[in-house]
């Protein structure tokens, strides 16, 4: 499968400037795995922006 790395960036709401992996979905999810994290897409902009990328980050930005 080719990597649609052009399309994926457009979409992407990672703010992390230096990250080499912006627009390789599969590399991204792989990384951020292997740290028990969540990509930044999981997440609302805003919440995106402090690069806390952990679990409970991602249910604090999304309780009710």
């Amino acid at each position: 499968m080719e990597c649609r790395q052009k399309q994926n960036i457009v979409k992407c709401n990672c703010t992390y400037e230096p990250c080499p992996r912006k627009g390789i979905c599969c590399e991204c999810i792989a990384y951020h795995k292997s740290r028990g994290e969540l990509p930044a897409c999981y997440f609302d902009d805003e919440t995106e922006k402090t690069f806390d990328r952990s679990i409970e980050a991602f249910i604090r930005s999304n309780s009710f």
